[in-house]
C-alpha cells in the first residue's frame, strides 16, 4: 500500500509538471506611457522552437468586452479569458499574439473605443486618445520583447476581430496599412469602412468611408499600401447585428446615408461593399456563411487559420 501511495504521489507531481510545461505562456505587460501605450496588454508566446518557425508575424486581437463598464478590471478579465483561448483557436499558426486591455467607458458611452469609432478618433479626452496609435506602440513593444528572446517579428501583423473588434480591425488596417499583412474581419458592425470618399456625389466621412480621414486621423489613407493588405471579410447570412442604427457607433446623419446608399441590413449591404472593395482594387475576399447568425463557428476559425497561413507564405 505504501509503494502504491508513493507511486501515486510521483505520478501527481509528474502530471503537474507536465501540465505546467504545457500551459500557454501568457504574460501581462503593464501600461508604459513612455513607450506610447497607457493601458496594459497581454502577450501570448508559443514554445520558442515553434515561434522561431512561424512566418514571423505577430497575431493582433483587439479586445471587445461586449459591455460598457468604467471598471477596467472588467475588460481585463475578458482579455485574460480570451487570450487563454489563443492556443486552441490559433495554435497551428505558432504565432505570438497580443490583446490590448482597452476600456469601453459607460460614463462616456458614445466613445465606442472597442470599435475605433469616430468619437474615439476625435475625442479630446486623453484617456481614450488614439487607441490605434497605442496599439501600434504595443505591437512594437511586443516585438522588442520577443527580439530579446531571439524571436524576430516582422513589423506587419496579422489582425483578427469579430463584431466591434472586427470594426476596429477593419479601420486599423485602413489607418495603418503599412503595419498589416492580413486582416480577418468578421461582422464589422453592419458596414465595413469603404475605400472611397464619395458615392453618387455623397461624401462618405469616417467611418463610412475615407472622405475626411486626414482631418480625423492626421493623414490620408495610403491606398498603394492598402492594396498590399490581404482582407478576409466574413458575415453570416442570418446576422442582423447592426451597429449602424446605434448612436454609439454612428451619428444619425451617417446612419441615414448608409440606409440610403447601401441598404437597411448588414446582409443587404454585403454585396455592395464587396463591389466597392473590388472596384478599389483591394485584395479582399468576401464570404457570406449560410445559416449563420452573429457568431463564430469552428469552420470559420478554420478558414481564418487557412487565410493567415496563406498570407504568410
Amino acid at each position: 500500500m505504501r509503494n502504491i501511495f508513493i507511486i501515486a504521489i510521483i505520478f501527481l507531481f509528474s502530471f503537474a509538471a507536465f501540465a505546467q510545461s504545457q500551459a500557454p505562456d501568457i504574460r501581462k505587460i503593464d501600461a508604459d506611457p513612455s513607450r506610447g501605450f497607457s493601458y496594459p496588454y497581454y502577450l501570448y508566446v508559443p514554445a520558442k522552437s515553434e515561434a522561431a518557425a512561424v512566418g514571423r508575424h505577430l497575431l493582433v486581437l483587439p479586445n471587445n468586452t461586449g459591455v460598457l463598464d468604467d471598471d477596467l478590471s472588467v475588460h481585463e478579465a475578458n482579455v485574460k479569458r480570451r487570450i487563454a483561448q489563443v492556443p486552441l483557436a490559433f495554435g497551428k499558426l505558432n504565432a505570438p499574439a497580443i490583446m490590448p486591455v482597452f476600456p469601453r467607458p459607460k460614463s462616456d458611452w458614445k466613445v465606442y473605443t472597442h470599435a475605433l469609432d469616430r468619437d474615439a478618433m476625435i475625442t479630446d479626452k486623453k484617456e481614450y486618445a488614439r487607441f490605434d496609435q497605442q496599439l501600434v506602440a504595443m505591437i512594437d513593444d511586443a516585438r522588442r520583447r520577443l527580439a530579446n528572446e531571439k524571436i524576430t517579428m516582422d513589423k506587419r501583423v496579422l489582425i483578427y476581430g469579430f463584431s466591434a473588434a472586427g470594426m476596429f480591425s477593419n479601420r486599423f488596417a485602413f489607418l495603418h496599412p503599412d503595419r498589416v499583412l492580413a486582416a480577418a474581419v468578421g461582422s464589422p458592425g453592419g458596414w465595413p469602412i469603404a475605400p472611397v470618399s464619395k458615392i453618387n456625389d455623397k461624401k462618405l466621412r469616417y467611418p463610412i468611408g475615407s472622405d475626411d480621414v486626414k482631418a480625423v486621423a492626421g493623414d490620408k489613407i495610403d491606398f498603394a499600401k492598402l492594396r498590399k493588405v490581404r482582407f478576409l471579410m466574413f458575415l453570416g447570412d442570418k446576422d442582423d447585428n447592426d451597429s449602424v442604427v446605434f448612436g454609439d457607433s454612428y451619428e444619425p446623419e451617417d446612419k441615414d446615408l448608409v440606409f440610403e446608399l447601401f441598404g437597411k441590413t448588414p446582409v443587404e449591404r454585403w454585396e455592395k461593399s464587396k463591389k466597392i472593395y473590388s472596384d478599389a482594387k483591394l485584395n479582399a475576399e468576401f464570404k457570406l456563411y449560410p445559416g449563420i447568425a452573429h457568431t463564430i463557428t469552428p469552420a470559420i476559425i478554420g478558414d481564418i487559420n487557412a487565410f493567415f497561413t496563406a498570407a504568410m507564405q
